[in-house]
């Protein structure tokens, strides 16, 4: 008789202990971020997901946010467009990659209101380049749930700042995550996930463009460089499933 394993999830829409495999996946497919990890007994399962609860792991409730820290700077002025922009509501300025694509990846992130700033980053260990150009965009908008207010946000990715503003992204998922051409739209996970966080919101998405000396892109490219380089990153668990069943 096969021993049944114990699926222990220490960052998913549930977190504790599963004994199928089923009850597990449901908890963690599609939950950008997740962390978990079959034993052979209960009792390994239980001493893992306490290292991970106690500091072990990343944070138990949290998906990864700065990985490895770099010197913050003080926020910078902003250009007269920028001034007048923010003085109707709150800017984002977003930017991803990874190394090899796919291959170690991170993304970073800004929130800019009333002259303040507010940093995010993170990585995965195995991930490609527009899914980290998704994620700094998912990190920033999961902290302006409810946000009543007007919201710009700026990426220098083509490929999100057009399939939201040309409405991609939304044909995709009426379509059950299939394309046009019939076949499968990539990082479905991810794209729901900002359709929903987008839904409630006032939101407008604009493309700027990278490397080009805008200081609140550089400093995000900054962020995501330094966070793909830590050597402990997370598993971006829906990527890494995709690939393990042969998909592109």
């Amino acid at each position: 008789m096969t021993k049944k394993k114990t699926y222990a999830v220490a960052c998913g829409r549930k977190i504790g202990l599963f004994t199928s495999w089923p009850e597990a996946e449901a908890q963690v497919k599609g939950f950008a971020g997740a962390r978990f990890k079959g034993f052979a007994s209960r009792l390994e399962a239980e001493g893992w997901l306490q290292e991970q609860s106690q500091g072990g792991g990343r944070a138990v409730n949290s998906r990864p946010v700065r990985q490895k820290p770099i010197p913050r700077r003080a926020p910078q002025a902003t250009t007269e467009h920028e001034s007048t922009e923010e003085s109707r509501g709150i800017l984002i300025y977003t930017d991803g990659g990874c190394s090899g694509n796919p291959g170690p990846g991170g993304y970073g992130a800004i929130i800019r209101d009333q002259g303040q700033e507010k940093e995010l980053s993170g990585g995965f260990r195995l991930t490609t380049n527009n899914r980290m150009e998704m994620m700094a965009c998912v990190a920033a908008l999961r902290s302006l749930k409810g946000c009543a207010r007007s919201i710009i946000l700026y990426s220098d990715s083509s490929y999100v700042v057009n399939a939201i503003n040309k409405g991609w992204a939304r044909s995709w998922q009426r379509r059950g995550w299939v394309k046009s051409d019939h076949k499968p739209a990539l990082n479905p996970d991810l794209w729901q996930e900002i359709l929903e966080l987008i839904a409630p919101l006032s939101i407008e998405f604009r493309w700027v463009k990278g490397h080009s000396g805008n200081p609140l892109n550089e400093r995000c490219d900054q962020l995501a460089v330094a966070a793909s380089k830590d050597i402990h990153l997370p598993p971006d668990a829906p990527y890494e499933l995709h690939k393990s069943q042969g998909a592109d």
